[in-house]
């Protein structure tokens, strides 16, 4: 008899594992697909590895989060300095001095914030939908060249058509930064993500290519209490309905090339080319080797059985998880966490702390 069934080998059941194993207490871990690590698994071709379900860069203001992590593993040095490629042109990510220079030739920060209030004034009132919203906050050119394209392409619809709040706000930096992100910590585990889920269920027992909603009646004897991280709608047979998600298709090529795009991230902005990005994955971790993997990120419309990424956060679904969240509620013996169990967008080390705090409301802070 196991104290826990464990549903998902992502980072939320993998650390909840860890951390009640540390406690005494007896975990299996159920995995649909045929590797431990959910989204954040790698496969290693020519000493390179490859994010296979895109890119995943570890950022985080948490210091317990960061070294937590660094328990298991350790970090490079990698800096997120995204480029964004309009028709050609190369512009850099996030919107900051470098970008408005290129842009409009301006050189200080002063004459860049003036241009952008000058643009941003194309909007008066209240934003009615995504265009107005990042016009409002950027201003035209930005929106037209970096925004509109990229948006349309991720959510499959006009940003006339899309409601304003999936932008609530856009970073400006009057700055030479182009750090994408403003987190204290940042880095690629040394080895790869891999390493990271392998320490954390180190001495766990793992059963791989097991689907529970299709194995419940014989997962559910096992185990005096379940930790869920799949689909909330799933769970409940989608009594209440379906959750929508956006889609991911990959497509990877081995070029024998040193460096092909100078760059790991490089968002291609203009609607006419079907990939949102493209990933060089050497840059992640400094490759130096003769041959290169690139990777195309295309936006797909999402169907049931394929792998969800982006939750559809608008009110009819968004009234649909207060549905099922209500049933889970009701679930006295089961703990649903991460981003498809809680249908919301999570960075890695949000889901990381959610699982800490977790652990700890079930398990005390005690370890034996």
């Amino acid at each position: 008899m196991y104290d826990y069934l464990i549903v998902g080998s992502g980072l939320f059941g993998s650390v909840f594992a860890h951390e009640a194993k540390a406690r005494g207490k007896k975990c299996l871990v159920v995995e649909r697909r045929g590797h431990t690590g959910g989204n954040i698994y790698c496969e290693e071709k020519d000493g390179i590895r490859i994010h296979k379900y895109g890119a995943h860069i570890f950022h985080t203001s948490y210091k317990e989060v960061w070294e937590y992590a660094n328990r298991f593993v350790e970090f490079n040095h990698y800096v997120n300095s995204p480029v964004a490629n309009y028709k050609g042109e190369l512009y850099n990510l996030p919107f900051n001095m470098n970008t408005f220079s290129k842009l409009w030739g301006v050189v200080t920060p002063k004459e860049a914030a003036e241009k952008i209030a000058e643009q941003r004034s194309a909007i008066g009132g209240e934003p009615q939908n995504l265009e107005e919203q990042a016009i409002s906050l950027v201003g035209t050119d930005i929106y037209r060249k970096l925004i509109k394209g990229y948006t349309e392409k991720q959510w499959g619809r006009d940003c006339r058509e899309l409601p304003a709040f999936i932008i609530k706000r856009l970073p400006v930096r009057y700055t030479f930064d182009n750090n994408y992100f403003n987190d204290r910590y940042q880095g690629i585990p040394i080895g790869g993500y891999n390493r990271l889920i392998e320490a954390l269920l180190e001495g766990i027992e793992v059963r791989l290519g097991v689907d529970f909603n299709e194995k419940r009646e014989e997962l559910l004897p096992l185990a005096e209490k379940v930790v869920y991280t799949g689909p909330i709608d799933a769970y409940f047979g989608y009594s209440e309905g379906q959750l929508e998600y956006r889609g991911l298709r990959f497509e990877t090529e081995r070029l024998e090339e040193e460096n092909h795009q100078g760059v790991a991230v490089m968002n291609y902005t203009e609607r006419e080319v079907p990939y949102t990005r493209s990933i060089e994955h050497k840059h992640f971790e400094f490759g130096t080797g003769p041959v290169t993997y690139v990777t195309k990120e295309y936006p797909a419309d999402w169907k049931p059985g394929e792998e969800a990424y982006y939750p559809v956060n608008d009110a009819r679904n968004q009234e649909l998880y207060g549905k099922y969240a209500s049933l889970a509620k009701k679930e006295e013996k089961v703990i649903f966490g991460g981003r498809l169990a809680e249908y919301k967008y999570y960075d890695m080390d949000d889901v990381i702390l959610s699982a800490l705090q977790r652990a700890e409301e079930e398990l005390g802070n005690g370890k034996d």
